[in-house]
């Protein structure tokens, strides 16, 4: 099995999740200007996951402010996500659940088997998706793309705000299209 990558400028897939507000999350259908930031974690199960989405939580007003929409998104079920949704005290990130693991893998993530119970006591499910973080137009295509094989050493959340505002500045195009021969 080969896991694929998304490519910058080009379509990336489709998304249509329940939110833990009752709502629905569909890509695209209201996206934010000029990004939908999507941040896929693991799951309730994950001390680094939470630690991560506390501060993605901090930094929400940053990214409303430059219309950027935040979604945090993973393959937990409904009480799950809302679990998260709560520890982080979310209120400026929504937060969607029960992303198929084909869906995961569409999105060039990498999938992982459960080793049990985690060190803060939560079991993990049998196979979840590990960590991806994007940046997605309102055209649909693909700006920015980040995936991890393990939950460390994420992008800095402080470290995409800084590179939506040189983007939109400078209309800084998306990079790493290219697809021909090398």
């Amino acid at each position: 099995m080969r896991v694929q990558s998304l490519m910058p400028r080009f379509p990336v897939p489709a998304l249509n999740l329940p939110l833990t507000n009752g709502e629905r999350f569909v890509l695209g259908a209201n996206p934010g200007e000029p990004f939908d930031l999507l941040v896929f974690y693991r799951g309730l199960h994950c001390p680094i996951c939470a630690k991560y989405l506390l501060e993605l939580e901090r930094l929400a007003p940053e990214f409303a402010s430059r219309g950027v929409q935040v979604v945090a998104i993973s393959s937990d079920s409904e009480e799950r996500g809302k679990a998260m949704a709560e520890k982080v005290k979310a209120s400026g990130v929504k937060f969607a659940y029960d992303l198929s693991l084909r869906s995961a893998r569409e999105w060039g993530l990498y999938i992982s088997t459960s080793r049990g119970t985690t060190s803060i006591g939560i079991d993990e499910p049998e196979l979840f998706s590990e960590p991806g973080v994007f940046l997605v137009r309102p055209d649909g295509t693909l700006y920015y793309g980040a995936t991890q094989t393990m939950p460390f050493a994420r992008p800095q959340f402080q470290d995409l705000i800084g590179a939506i505002d040189f983007a939109v500045s400078k209309d800084y195009p998306a990079r790493g299209e290219y697809t021909g021969a090398v």
